[in-house]
Parts: structure tokens; sequence; C-alpha cells
């Protein structure tokens, strides 16, 4: 009997009172984090897992490794979050087990380290001889991708001679060995090394190392939101289901698993258009928002997903008990087009309502923010009037507010050079190109401004233009239930502690927007370099670093104040976020040594995800990078670094210029987690080089020096030296594995 498919979507619990203040970032977790290796093995049924009080979800580490900035949503996020919210369904706590190999998930599950498998997992005969399958969640094909210049291969007879790669543990080198056994013979079949991420696999295959591999549909869709270097060749099966896998011998907990999914009755929107009102938003349990990847709306921040506009957006989804689902559209005009076609139910991004926006059928929430709109020079310009531009260009978007601000200005008779400005550039990259003398003016609103002037940004505003603006949340017009909620809600928050802090947050404090203070390096005792050097030496010492390395990225992140908070949420000495620190296993973030501890242990996690081909005094600074921006964009740096013919195993000169090139948007609408402030993470490693130098030459009588000589697992140790310099100890750092 054909079983009716389900797709994944998440139903949150509703919470009557939304928390976004700081003071209360010490509430209980929503969730666990744990590592595979960390689980203990119990196999009971849905009776003895409801006594435990949790639910162990097994998923893979990521495919591609790491969180990434959605454009079209995760398969493998989506289907945990749904687990998720079954959990809580139930009262119980999520506990997210996580698997470092696909491999991996199934043996963990008949042992009992978790309780159900949840990562896009094709049904097959063999998978079922082992485990058991919940009713489906989707529908997919496999499909053979090559590169994108490849015309290679037609039909599935090409892949004979072909280089293919696909992981041993899968259902495609099933198939494939089937059909290398029985007809292909020549089938050049590669197994996908264990631990490879699908990013690197995808770099291979886009370099041209080999020549095809294999994906589900629903996974290929989610990596061509951001990559365009491979493309699909032909379809390899008929369709395929994905199902989640539970223990055979818990039929209780899969009957429950699909008496939820069933009776949910949701259905899948992520490909359809669709315009219904909020009830119909409600019964399909998600709300589809169209943001746009900048500093100000939507962006990833150590792997956390932040953004004055999105917090905004996500409290209200949470509220209605609905799942979010973020578009990111390719440039501003799209962020309305969308809206008005049925691809999603709302749009947001300051957004200022116009006659010509009405016209195009949007109606507009009442208000959240009011903002002048300035006009912006660089900071040694001496502009004092519209009237007086003269020869300067003044550079905005066409679909902008800013663009009918100006048409409106002309038409009562004043001159200027009126320039449109690319659809994809934010406003904020104009505000740069003003400082960078790129371009001569520019408008924007002053929360953008104060963003850029917080960042030391070299412009000015020399004068506003006429009164302050609304700016509210766009929706197509027929959805005047959804309007009226969105109201509701904006009138509730608005002007609340909630809404102060959260805008406070993102737009007025400097410490916030510039994290760190610039310090000088001057007065250090030489027998002292922070309160914390004893435990310091001490963790630095068990995971491989120098000590002094840490303290001078310690000074960095907090400039030594125990109780520093970052805007983000972050904590402490060594500035961890809270799911970061819960999964290196610290659970007092707030304790000093237990910070220092933490920030190490991650320190150490992330040097072991990158390449082993990288030299060991270059790694550090690759993994003091992924430690302030998230290794994704560092890995998306080093991909740019390869097509721009710049070293990506060097970071100085070489990946770091890279990184500066994805604050831009023709090179972040094609990374994979998006859009960077690259200068940060740039300066970041720049400074805390400089201090790391300035500890090692003023105290020249300590030097790490190895005390084994096993290559294969060097141990360091702290000893006395005379007259080396820094770089020359980044050269003796050896890493415990």
């Amino acid at each position: 009997m054909a079983q009716r498919i389900i797709a994944f979507r998440l139903l949150l619990s509703i919470f009557l009172v939304i928390f976004a203040s700081e003071a209360h970032s010490s509430s209980l977790p929503d969730r666990l984090i744990t590592q595979l290796s960390s689980v203990e093995e119990f196999k009971g049924d849905f009776d003895a897992i409801k006594k435990s009080g949790k639910l162990r979800i097994i998923i893979p580490a990521n495919i591609g490794g790491g969180r990434y900035l959605p454009r079209k949503g995760s398969p493998v996020s989506q289907q945990h979050e749904v687990a998720e919210a079954f959990a809580r369904f139930h009262q119980l706590m999520p506990e997210l087990i996580i698997v470092d190999n696909f491999s991996d998930m199934i043996p963990a599950l008949e042992t009992g380290k978790g309780d159900i498998v949840v990562g896009n997992l094709t049904v097959t005969d063999s998978r079922r001889k082992k485990i058991a399958f919940s009713v489906p969640l989707d529908q997919v094909h496999e499909k053979v991708l090559v590169s994108k210049n490849d015309e290679t291969i037609k039909v599935v007879s090409d892949l004979n001679h072909k280089r293919v790669m696909v992981s041993p543990s899968s259902t495609f080198w099933e198939s494939l060995n089937w059909l290398k056994n029985k007809k292909y013979k020549d089938i050049n079949l590669i197994p996908r090394p264990s631990g490879m991420l699908d990013e690197e696999e995808l770099d291979l295959l886009a370099l041209g190392e080999i020549d095809a591999t294999i994906r589900d549909s629903n996974i290929v869709e989610m990596y061509s939101g951001y990559r365009d270097d491979f493309k699909v060749a032909i379809n390899f099966s008929g369709q395929r289901d994905i199902a989640w896998g539970v223990r055979k011998e818990a039929p209780a907990l899969l009957n429950a698993l699909n008496q939820y999914l069933q009776l949910e009755h949701l259905s899948e929107v992520n490909k359809e258009v669709f315009k219904g009102d909020f009830d119909v938003i409600k019964e399909r349990k998600v709300l589809r928002v169209l943001l746009r990847n900048n500093a100000s709306s939507y962006f990833l921040y150590k792997g956390e997903l932040l953004g004055f506009e999105y917090e905004m957006v996500r409290a209200f989804a949470k509220f209605h008990g609905l799942r979010l689902e973020v578009m990111v559209p390719p440039t501003h005009k799209e962020l309305l087009t969308w809206l008005v076609e049925g691809k999603a139910d709302l749009a947001i991004g300051f957004l200022e309502p116009t006659k010509k926006r009405e016209a195009m059928g949007i109606t507009f929430s009442d208000a959240y923010n009011h903002e002048f709109q300035h006009v912006v020079v660089h900071k040694d310009d001496n502009l004092k009037s519209i009237r007086e531009t003269g020869d300067r260009k003044i550079s905005v978007r066409k679909s902008s507010a800013y663009w009918e601000t100006l048409n409106k200005l002309s038409l009562i008779g004043m001159e200027f050079n009126l320039q449109a400005a690319p659809e994809d550039m934010e406003t904020e990259e104009l505000i740069k190109s003003v400082g960078a003398k790129k371009l001569d003016v520019t408008l924007a609103d002053a929360h953008i401004l104060d963003i850029e002037l917080a960042k030391s940004v070299p412009v000015k505003s020399v004068f506003t233009i006429g009164e302050k603006r609304e700016q509210a949340v766009a929706i197509r017009n027929q959805n005047l239930q959804l309007v009226t909620a969105i109201n509701e809600f904006i009138k509730k928050n608005k002007n609340s502690e909630y809404y102060n802090i959260l805008y406070r947050k993102y737009f007025t404090s400097r410490k916030s927007i510039k994290r760190l203070a610039k310090g000088r390096i001057e007065n250090i005792d030489l027998n002292k370099l922070s309160p914390w050097d004893k435990v310091t030496r001490k963790y630095a010492d068990k995971y491989g670093f120098d000590w002094r390395l840490i303290t001078a990225q310690m000074y960095q992140e907090s400039r030594f104040n125990p109780k520093a908070k970052s805007f983000a949420g972050a904590k402490g000495l060594m500035q961890l976020m809270p799911r970061t620190a819960k999964s290196v296993g610290v659970t007092n973030i707030e304790h000093p040594d237990s910070n220092i501890k933490g920030g190490i242990k991650y320190m150490d996690w992330l040097r072991d995800r990158f390449d082993k081909k990288i030299p060991i005094s270059e790694k550090i600074w690759f993994t003091l990078a992924a430690y302030n921006a998230g290794h994704g964009h560092v890995q998306d740096a080093q991909r740019l670094a390869v097509q721009k013919g710049w070293d990506n195993k060097r970071w100085f000169d070489h990946t770091e210029k890279a990184m500066l090139l994805l604050s831009k948007k023709m090179y972040s609408s094609k990374a994979r987690y998006g859009y960077v402030d690259g200068a940060e993470p740039v300066q970041y490693v720049r400074k805390i080089r400089e201090r790391f130098e300035a500890y090692v030459k003023l105290k020249q009588n300590e030097v790490i020096q190895p005390v084994s000589l096993d290559l294969e697992n060097p141990v360091i140790s702290l000893n006395k030296f005379h007259d080396l310099d820094a770089q020359t100890e980044v050269n003796k750092l050896a890493y415990r594995h």
C-alpha cells in the first residue's frame, strides 16, 4: 500500500513570553548536544525513553561540516528540527548525538547510543535487515553530478572509464558496485575517504580530480543554492524513500513517531508557490520569510544565525508555533517580486512603504522602526548640500527607497548626478566603497551607517533628507490575517525591553558592533601575562598550543575580563558561545578555568578539521580565523583562494585575501556559508600574531620544545631558550591528535 509522503516541517512549542535580554541567557537549554564518544549505551523502548526524560537523536556532524547559512533549507536540518519537535511534544529533552561519519549512524543506533537516526537516510532492503524505518518523510532521486563544463556523461553507460567517488557505506556504492560487476566493469569506483566532507568532494569534482559523484536530489538542491561549479548530468535511480531509523526492539517508539508524523499531516511547501493567509500558514506550520544576507538583517556569526530582523521574525514564528524558513533572494529586487509571486509569506529588510511598492500588490505592517535617510560621503569631503554635489555621483539601488527619495527631489528641480548601484550590492557595501573613495556619495539609513562608523569606515553623514521614514514588514495585500498577527506582535514588542535590547545589540552598542577595543601592547609584566597564566599553561600544554599565543588570543577576545559578554551571547575570557561550550563538554561557561579549557579544547577541535597538508606553522592562523569567524567561512575562503590562484594552505597574503573578498556580494553569494565581514577575522589573526610576537620578545627565556621524538605523535612542553623569534616558535608547534 502506497504510503503518504510526509514533508518535514517543524512544530515548535508556543512561547507566551519572549525573553531576548542577555540577562536571561542563562535559562535552561532547549536541547542537548553530545559527541558520540560521550554517549552511554541504552536500548529501552518508548516507556523507558520517557522515564529517562530525553530523546537521543543521532544526526551527522552536518553534510559539508559545520552550520551554514540557509538559502534553500537543509533536509538534514529540517529533519532534526521535526525530531526535536516530536521530543518536546512528549515532554522530552532533545539530545542531538553528533556522528562524524555517516557510516557510523546505524551502528550507533544498534548499539544503543541513540534512539532514532535522522540524517536523510535512504530506505533499502539491506538497511531494513538491521533497523526499522518510519513512514517516509520525502522521496528523492539519485543524481549523477559532474563539473559544470563536463558534457561527457549523458547516459549511465558513460560512467564506464570514469572516476566516480562515493562513500562505501552509501546506497550509491551498492548500486555502482552492482553496475560495475554486471555491466560496466571499467567504472573506476573510488571510495570516499572517511571524514571527507561533501564540500571537499564537490571541490575535487570542480577541479577535475574526479569525474563524477552521486547525491540525493534534495541534497543537490541544497548545494545548488550557493554553488554553481557542478551540475546534474543524469538521473541514476528511480524514486527512493527517505525515512528515520529506529531499533527493531523499539516498536512503541516507532509507532509514536509514525502517529506524530501522520497526525500532524504537514504539507510540503518549499517547492511550491503558495499565497494562503495566516490560518493556512498555521496549518502548514511553516513561515517562509525573505531576508537579505547583510550585517543588519541576517548573517552567520560563529555558527549562530543572527541579525536584528532575523531575531524579530524568529520570535514571531516561535510565538505562533511555526518553523521559520528563511530564503535569501539573489538581489534586492527579488525581495518583493518573490513575495508577490507567492514564494514566501513575508519580506523584511527595513523596507519603507512606498506607493510604487504598494502598486505591486503589497501591503505593509505597522512600522517597527523609524529612520532618517543620511547622505554619506568620505570623512574628508566638505559637501554641505545636495545642491552642491557638482560632479559627484550619488549611488543607490534602483529598487531602494533612496532612489524614490532622490527622484522626488529631482522632480522639484534639484539637480544632481544619480547613478544606479547593482541590485545585489548591500547599502553597507556602498558605504564601504565611499570610504574607499571608489564612490562619491550614497544614502543610508541611520542604523546601517552606525554599524559602519563603529567599524571605523572613514565616512560621515553630512545631512539627512526629510523626516524619519517608517520601516515595516511587506506582505501580500490579500493576506489580512497575517497583517493583523504581525501588527499585534509589533504593538506588543515595539519599545519593549526586548526590542530595545535587541536594537542596542545590533546598532547602538559600539562594543557589540566592534567587538573588541583596540589595545596597544605595552606595560606587560614580564613575569605575568594574565591572571590566568597557570590554567592557560596547563590546558595549552595538554592540547599542544603555545600558552602565550592563547593568552594573546584571550586578550583579543575579552581583554582578560572574565565577565565579558558579546552581542551574540559569547561569554567569558575566551568568548565561548553556549552551544560551542556544550559541544566541548563545558557546563560552567561563567567560570574562568572552565572557559579557558573550553576555548582551548575548541581550538583543538577546529585545528583537527583542517587539511593535514597545511604546514603546522600555518595551521595555527587558520585555526584562529576559524575561532573568530567559523570554520565554514574559512573553508569558503580557502576554496575562493584556489579560484583566485592563491595558496589556500597559507594564511597571510593568500587565504586572508580571499576572506576579505567574502564581504562582497559577488563572492559571498557563491559561498556555502554566505556573507562574512572578512576584515574582522583578518584583523583578529593579525592582532593576535602581533601581541604574541610581543610576548615572545618580552619573555625570551621560554620556548616550546619537543620532548618526544615520535614524529607521528609529537608532544610539546615548555622549556628555556635563547634568541628565538615568534615565527621560529610557531614552526616548532607540534600537535596532539
